[in-house]
């Protein structure tokens, strides 16, 4: 049994995208997902199971497809891969609420930092299957736009500390 952790895209922002947690939960258990908890309300799911990363991608984005009638952008890692990504952070002498892992399918292009727009001292690194982000002046003034970032899902550091020690648990 394997300890993962989905990252929901683009959800309870602004009230058009309104989903609630016990929602989210209760799909997860409809699914067969083991343990499933939530943290916070931006669509963060913690769950056991024996399927794979991609079996479980799938079945979460299908079902809340059906259920928001829109599609939803799922990141989905193991607990240790959340575990490495917080340790792995190349700004941890920045706040955690400034400094954002912003998690892709796949490993970010080379490209990423050239192909960067409106860089106002922003510092960005890449990681594995995400760009790290320290947003000195706050995520919220920032006028950044990492092109390569548009179907990801990105969450500050201290929710990823969070959600890393919280799967851990589960595992």
């Amino acid at each position: 049994m394997t300890s993962y952790v989905a990252l929901l895209r683009g959800v309870n922002l602004m009230g058009s995208t309104t989903l609630r947690m016990a929602d989210l939960k209760a799909i997860a258990e409809e699914l067969g997902l083991q343990s499933p908890r939530t943290f916070i309300a931006s669509g963060n799911l913690l769950f056991t199971s024996r399927k794979g990363e991609r079996a479980i991608k799938s079945a979460l984005q299908a079902a809340l497809t059906t259920r928001m009638s829109r599609d939803v952008g799922v990141m989905v890692r193991t607990a240790e891969e959340m575990a490495r990504v917080a340790s792995n952070n190349p700004f941890a002498d920045g706040p955690g609420n400034k400094v954002v892992a912003i998690f892709l399918d796949e490993a970010p292009p080379k490209d990423v930092l050239e192909n960067a727009k409106n860089v106002a001292g922003e510092r960005m690194v890449l990681g594995t299957r995400e760009i790290y982000v320290h947003y000195p002046n706050g995520q919220g003034q920032s006028k950044l736009r990492i092109p390569a970032a548009a179907t990801g899902t990105a969450r500050n550091m201290n929710s990823v500390r969070k959600m890393a020690a919280m799967a851990e648990e589960v595992a």
